[in-house]
């Protein structure tokens, strides 16, 4: 099956998943196996072009840069495996679903509540990617999930013609529309970026990319 997004090793998936599991303190009788495979199915499923598991990878990958940032970076790594685990374009509840998903699973893992709890916390917040001042597990999710933003312009052309489609249910003139109110709106914000290494590399590129793609969607009429 050809998704037109290069798939991540998910050998390296399943042992990052592993290790995740680990660290926020899973016990050792608790297989977690079966949970990344239910978690790769998802991240694989036909409709997805850009959250696929290499959209994981990445934000997995960055996360290890942000990890000194973030209070709880167990909880941080599990919020991404939870993220998109639910994702159907056409809907508006994936991260409502994908947080109740964490909800069930990480208790049958023998995660503890609080630690639960936290990471429902941090895929909910990805609806808004808008944390509050100190909270730093949530400045290192958000600002994780959209470093995609910062590419090299060929990578963000790459993410760009992905996003157009996972939506090519949705007529041109609609989509250009909709996803330049998207590009304003995050123009509009003050920072994309709220941990001190995104606000650094990452603002400045994100917002050139950003730029010059709603240049070119408005340079087509609207």
């Amino acid at each position: 099956m050809d998704t037109g997004t290069p798939r991540s090793d998910t050998a390296d998936l399943r042992a990052r998943w592993h290790a995740t599991v680990s660290a926020a303190g899973a016990p050792a009788d608790r297989d977690p196996e079966p949970y990344a495979d239910r978690l790769l199915a998802a991240w694989a499923e036909p409709q997805r072009r850009y959250h696929t598991t290499a959209h994981l990878a990445d934000v997995l990958a960055r996360i290890d840069v942000l990890a000194p940032h973030a209070a709880d970076p167990a909880a941080v790594r599990l919020a991404a495996w939870f993220h998109d685990a639910v994702y159907r374009p056409d809907r508006s509840e994936n991260e409502e679903r994908s947080a109740a998903l964490a909800e069930r699973a990480l208790p049958e893992l023998g995660i503890d509540p609080a630690r639960t709890a936290e990471v429902a916390r941090l895929v909910r917040l990805t609806v808004t990617h808008d944390p509050a001042p100190g909270d730093t597990d949530g400045e290192a999710l958000c600002d994780a999930d959209l470093a995609v933003l910062a590419g090299a312009p060929d990578a963000y052309a790459a993410y760009a013609a992905a996003v157009r489609a996972e939506y090519g249910f949705v007529p041109d003139d609609a989509f250009r529309t909709g996803r330049a109110a998207v590009l304003r709106q995050l123009l509009d914000l003050p920072r994309l970026y709220r941990t001190p290494y995104g606000a650094e590399h990452w603002e400045a590129p994100a917002r050139a990319n950003l730029a010059a793609e709603l240049a070119d969607l408005t340079g087509r009429g609207i």
